[in-house]
């Protein structure tokens, strides 16, 4: 192959993956304040994207905003958190004991599908309505991400290298954290930036849903029965809440590739 064929092949700097991604956001960004001036789309439905950037930069001054979004963050956080904890652990166990694993598959297998929205009205009714319903459905929807994860970066480990542990005396605990745990790490990684994004979903839907409270759900879901709907303030809310995601993910992406540079070099990624 030659070096220009190679040189095609490379994957664009980040600079200009991020500049193209900032050019579709001001497309798309362009395209709503077409339709909204132009009476294509109904102002009152769709306003203008000047208009609702504006009135996110104003939500950042209201004390009452503030106070959703910290509830909302903190529900995000410990919910992201405590599913890691388990997920983690249970992911390697499942992992490495194959007998468990086959005894408790179609249990998990049973639970994974059930929509965590489905769950709102059984878990309010036992824990009640406040922090503690959020927290334990992100929990629960985080979980799978992280867990399976886990379970496949572990089955993925070089079998060499355990046999070459084991052959110079090493146990299972030994093993798993000197070379299972270290070469699944990637793939844990992943799962709990794929967790992130479904624990930030499931914070605000739960509270649009519940609809009591404080938190960037409950702020989107007043405005909506507003009479009339403030849709300027539903979709400012949500513009706060796409660009927390989008952040936190490319933070996490950037993390993921600092930390684990020989993982993304065998999958011939940029580092």
């Amino acid at each position: 192959m030659s070096a220009t064929t190679l040189s095609r092949a490379r994957p664009a700097p980040a600079t200009t993956r991020w500049s193209r991604r900032a050019a579709g956001a001001l497309a798309f960004a362009a395209l709503i304040e077409l339709l909204s001036r132009t009476g294509v789309a109904d102002p009152a439905f769709l306003p203008p994207a000047t208009e609702i950037v504006g009135r996110a930069v104003t939500l950042v001054s209201d004390s009452a905003f503030r106070g959703h979004a910290l509830t909302s963050l903190l529900a995000w956080a410990m919910g992201l958190g405590l599913a890691a904890l388990i997920a983690v652990p249970l992911g390697l166990l499942l992992g490495s004991v194959p007998i468990i694993d086959a005894a408790t598959r179609s249990i998990v297998e049973f639970l994974r599908p059930i929509p965590s929205v489905a769950l709102i009205p059984l878990v309010a009714l036992v824990i009640g309505t406040g922090l503690q319903l959020r927290v334990t459905l992100v929990v629960y929807a985080s979980l799978w991400p992280i867990l399976y994860n886990t379970m496949y970066g572990l089955r993925g480990v070089d079998p060499l290298a355990k046999e070459s542990l084991r052959s110079y005396g090493f146990g299972p605990l030994a093993v798993l954290l000197r070379v299972s745990l270290p070469s699944s790490a990637p793939f844990i990684t992943t799962g709990f930036r794929l967790a992130a994004g479904v624990a930030l979903i499931l914070t605000v839907s739960t509270e649009i849903v519940a609809g009591r409270g404080e938190g960037m759900g409950v702020f989107i879901f007043f405005a909506g029965i507003a009479m009339p709907a403030r849709m300027t303030d539903i979709l400012a809310g949500v513009f706060w809440v796409g660009l927390f995601g989008v952040v936190v993910n490319a933070l996490l992406v950037a993390a993921e590739r600092r930390a684990f540079r020989w993982h993304h070099a065998r999958l011939g990624e940029p580092g």
